[in-house]
């Protein structure tokens, strides 16, 4: 009987390997024809590549031929069998809903998705980004049976919330815009931020939570006042000194990226990201968040490999 069930897996992974090697050659085939969803005028490649440093990753890429590719689809096709899926839940505002993409790729979950994807991995992203969201409404949020249940499956948490914070202060003091009342909201975001980070915690004690820094959202309407500048600085600040009191914590910056000059990073509403500075994002993440995937699936692979050879030698 286990003969035949070896025969019958072994059956399984040859059909699914040959399968594989017919889409590698298609995909070396219609490579040269591929074109970006970026507009071209942007140069989005570019810019990525001088932000991070991509160059030595993308030339790995190039240099891949069809025996390279031919392993690589056999070790994920073998891995299939062994380990589990990767749960990533996306959490927070409207950064994380994708609003502003105008091409409704998701926005930086969805250059999450496809960046993954195309790395074969096995891994699947639950997004709860709902826009407008302070990190009150958040922690409401958190209440939630449906989001509670898909935390506690998280291998990974990608949070981004604080902007609407700030938002909201702007519009409660429109007209005498000071230095104090956001300070004394800080404050108080902060103590919500730190209660966030435990309620995940405890929901999903062994998840990795990344907390995703934002930019300065009002620099399309008031480009001329430092004192905001500063504002999203301290708040970035703040919330980057909660995730360096846990192994588990950790804070992705964003803030810099939106600083570059000669090219167009936010939608029309000029508050919100357009595909561009979602690209720039969620590269970025990306920089950050693939180590930490990549071991987790190789530890996983590792295990069923073992388990395999425990139950061979029974």
């Amino acid at each position: 009987m286990k003969r035949k069930k070896r025969w019958i897996l072994f059956v399984i992974v040859a059909v699914t390997i040959a399968i594989i090697i017919g889409l590698l050659i298609l995909f070396q085939s219609d490579k040269s024809n591929e074109t970006a969803d970026i507009e071209p005028e942007q140069n989005i490649e570019e810019v990525i590549q001088q932000v991070q440093e991509k160059d030595e990753e993308v030339e790995a890429k190039e240099e891949n031929n069809i025996s390279s590719g031919l392993k690589n689809a056999v070790e994920n096709t073998l891995g299939l069998f062994v380990h589990n899926n990767y749960n990533i839940v996306a959490i927070g505002d409207s950064l994380t809903q994708g609003v502003g993409d105008t091409t409704n790729s998701g926005g930086y979950v969805g250059v999450l998705e496809k960046e993954l994807s195309d790395a074969e991995h096995d891994v699947v992203i639950d997004n709860y980004g709902k826009r407008g969201n302070r990190s009150d409404q958040l922690l409401k949020r958190l209440e939630d049976e449906n989001i509670r249940s898909s935390l506690e499956e998280a291998d990974m948490i990608l949070l981004t919330i604080g902007a609407n914070d700030i938002m909201k202060v702007v519009k409660d003091n429109f007209m005498d815009l000071q230095a104090e009342p956001f300070k004394q909201e800080r404050v108080s975001y902060q103590t919500r931020l730190q209660e966030i980070f435990d309620t995940m915690l405890e929901l999903s004690p062994d998840a990795n939570i990344y907390l995703i820094g934002f930019y300065n959202p009002f620099e399309g309407y008031f480009e001329n006042i430092d004192e905001l500048d500063q504002i999203v600085i301290n708040w970035n600040q703040t919330a980057q000194s909660l995730t360096e009191t846990n192994e588990q914590l950790h804070y992705i910056p964003t803030r810099d990226l939106f600083q570059l000059e000669d090219i167009d990073l936010l939608a029309d509403d000029n508050f919100h990201p357009n595909p561009t500075g979602y690209t720039l994002m969620g590269e970025r993440i990306l920089t950050h968040i693939r180590p930490q995937i990549e071991a987790a699936l190789a530890e996983s692979e590792s295990e069923g490999e073992n388990q395999e050879e425990d139950t061979s030698q029974q």
